[in-house]
């Protein structure tokens, strides 16, 4: 799953550190949430979405898979 927390953290001038501090996480997590290693629960996606006073669709892109 992609996100955008990395283009938003930037444009809000807010390092990785505050934001773990903010959603109570390691940087390590926020570190891999940005690289795509790790995706966020939705307790988590749900904290960060609210820390930008975004819906979690706007910072994570869900890839619906198709079947063949």
């Amino acid at each position: 799953m992609q996100n955008r927390i990395q283009q938003l953290r930037k444009e809000q001038k807010i390092t990785q550190e505050e934001l773990a501090a903010a959603v109570q996480v390691t940087r390590q997590t926020i570190i891999s949430l940005e690289n795509g290693r790790y995706n966020a629960s939705l307790q988590l996606a749900h904290k960060i979405a609210s820390f930008f006073g975004l819906p979690i669709e706007s910072i994570f892109i869900f890839e619906e898979e198709t079947e063949q």
